[in-house]
């Protein structure tokens, strides 16, 4: 049997295998957004800056993906990357974050639920994005990159409020470099 990915027609074994590199690039993603994150101390920044990377990614996938072997390796990692980049920041020090706050602070159970709630947006989202993207790829292949950067464009547009807030406290603070250039 054969699949066709990025164009390209593949053993099932073969696609499976180009699949975790997508999983290999999220661990990479994962470990970089947490390192920018702490750097700048800006979540949503970090993960809004990585989702907008991704939209291109994914085009540069479909389009270039099929060229060749190495071309299908590297774009598939640059995308696993940039898009479980802002998932693992997301689902880890997002939840870190909310244990700090007043309101859950000594609750225990605020925390859990907190989590629990987090933990488990994230699992509907990898339960149904494969249920629709077998939906959709009906249609054509086009028709799931396009939903894919629909859900992008979505998770973008619930974090800009956030990305606001912590650009306007880093400028109010004075800890970010440009706000010092800015102020002479």
């Amino acid at each position: 049997m054969l699949s066709a990915v990025a164009g390209v027609y593949l053993s099932h074994k073969s696609a499976g295998i180009l699949s975790t590199i997508f999983d290999i690039g999220g661990v990479f993603g994962g470990i970089l957004a947490g390192f920018i994150s702490d750097l700048i101390d800006a979540r949503a920044v970090t993960s809004i800056s990585f989702l907008l990377l991704s939209i291109p990614a994914l085009v540069f996938y479909r389009v270039y993906g099929g060229l060749s072997m190495f071309a299908n390796i590297g774009l598939m990692f640059l995308s696993g990357l940039l898009v479980n980049g802002p998932y693992s920041l997301i689902t880890t020090a997002v939840a870190a974050d909310l244990g700090t706050q007043s309101f859950v602070r000594g609750n225990s159970r605020a925390l859990a639920t907190v989590t629990a709630i987090i933990d488990g947006t994230g699992s509907v989202g990898a339960a149904l994005g494969p249920l629709l993207a077998g939906y959709i790829s009906s249609r054509g292949w086009n028709s799931v990159f396009f939903m894919l950067i629909l859900a992008i464009f979505f998770a973008i547009l619930f974090l800009i409020r956030v990305a606001r807030t912590e650009i306007k406290g880093k400028l109010n603070e004075g800890k970010w470099f440009w706000n010092s250039i800015s102020s002479h």
